[in-house]
């Protein structure tokens, strides 16, 4: 079985990574699978790319900017993405494309695969798989919802839009991804059974088959390292108990939900119990050295982390890994955190509940609610029974989202679409 997988970038971003562990889990099962991406940063061996040439690299990077800054130009100052995907490429002359059993598409946007050139993969008759990393498949152009209910219908009115209305730029965008899936036979799959529940109700593809499979991780990588000897790795004091969170925008991003974390840390420096001297909070990704809040505990900032095996050491230097996220669908830190055997606090909402079980091997907080998150971290400072959440944090991971595990499911869908097919 030969499978190709298409994605914008090589591993840059949830989808991206996600992309690449399940061509991995694939391979190591002995299936054809390879990656080809829209655009490469740099040489790579862990991908094939559409633009070679110098004057495919100048069209692709004019495609991506224009498609990135004309979104921002015509959308509010917010920081949810909107793409108008008015620029694409196609992809069905290239050979492995042409060879393949199996086209997997994973995250097309920024001026990869336009309305127009996703319908001419239907030419070649073959299974086409669609992995929705985000929800920009079903939606007039949004890539995160929140409580907006258009794409229920036809989309207009948008309120991303600085010139929203009936016909506004999600409504065309919407009419463009009617007609092209309507020539499009693509089996939808689901990372998480919140994004099942709303591709479900979209207009566009509501209808569809739907197949729910996790994404996946490396657990030969991501794996517990004994915690007193990761906080020394990080130059913490083993008997810290250490607070972790990802990336830290600024504290007015709405997606990340930075200000609710802000305030949960504030909340828990003043509950009685809560030894502030005993608790270090580190904090790795990007940051923003002029627009970062104030936290009320020693904080450590990592940094962008490139070594996943050093990533691995410092979820397992923590004892609580937070993430305050308002919109994710199977956001890739939650996975880590739990593969490296550290207890995640999170709001209840997208995909993090089929990861997170309430107080079990982590704590599901009423969402938007700073408080519960607040009580979250609480329960697991004066927990005594921190082993055994550890142990079920990791035996999570390995009985449902392990690489041999998500790549039968695929392998199951993939042969079942095959057999459908015309002899």
């Amino acid at each position: 079985m030969k499978v190709v997988h298409l994605n914008t970038y090589e591993g840059n971003g949830g989808a991206g990574r996600a992309c690449l562990r399940l061509n991995d889990a694939l391979k190591a099962q002995d299936v054809d699978s390879s990656v080809l991406v829209y655009f490469q940063f740099k040489e790579s061996k862990l991908t094939e790319t559409f633009s070679k040439s110098p004057f495919q690299k100048a069209t692709a990077v004019f495609n991506i900017l224009a498609e990135r800054y004309l979104s921002k130009a015509f959308s509010k100052a917010v920081k949810t993405p909107f793409s108008l995907q008015w620029f694409g490429r196609s992809v069905i002359k290239h050979p492995k494309v042409k060879e393949a059993d199996i086209i997997h598409l994973h995250w097309i946007n920024h001026g990869f695969l336009s309305p127009k050139f996703l319908a001419e993969i239907d030419e070649l008759e073959k299974p086409v798989v669609w992995t929705f990393h985000d929800s920009n498949a079903f939606t007039g152009g949004c890539h995160v919802r929140y409580s907006c209910e258009n794409y229920h219908k036809e989309c207009g009115s948008c309120p991303l839009l600085k010139f929203s209305g009936k016909d506004d730029f999600s409504h065309k965008t919407w009419l463009r991804k009617k007609k092209a899936y309507s020539e499009l036979n693509c089996h939808i799959v689901a990372p998480s059974n919140w994004m099942a529940e709303s591709v479900k109700l979209s207009s566009l593809l509501g209808t569809r088959n739907i197949t729910v499979i996790p994404n996946t991780i490396e657990t030969n990588v991501f794996k517990p390292y004994v915690k007193s000897e990761a906080k020394k790795v990080l130059k913490i004091n083993p008997d810290k108990f250490v607070l972790m969170s990802g990336f830290m925008p600024s504290k007015n991003d709405k997606h990340k939900g930075t200000s609710y974390l802000i305030d949960a840390l504030n909340d828990l420096a003043k509950r009685p119990g809560i030894i502030k001297e005993n608790i270090e909070l580190v904090i790795f990704g990007n940051k923003d050295n002029v627009d970062m809040p104030e936290f009320p505990f020693k904080t450590t900032f990592l940094g962008t982390i490139n070594n996943d095996e050093h990533l691995a050491k410092c979820y397992s230097a923590a004892d609580v890994f937070i993430t305050p996220s308002l919109e994710d669908n199977l956001p890739n830190t939650v996975m880590e955190s739990l593969a490296c055997a550290t207890p995640v606090v999170a709001f209840k909402t997208g995909g993090i509940p089929d990861m997170v079980r309430h107080l079990e091997n982590g704590y599901l907080a009423e969402y938007e609610s700073s408080e519960d998150l607040a009580t979250g971290i609480e329960w697991l400072y004066h927990d005594e029974n921190a082993p055994d959440i550890q142990k079920e944090a990791r035996r999570t991971i390995l009985t449902q989202f392990s690489e041999p595990v998500i790549a039968e499911k695929h392998l199951l869908l993939y042969q079942s679409l095959i057999n459908l097919q015309p002899r």
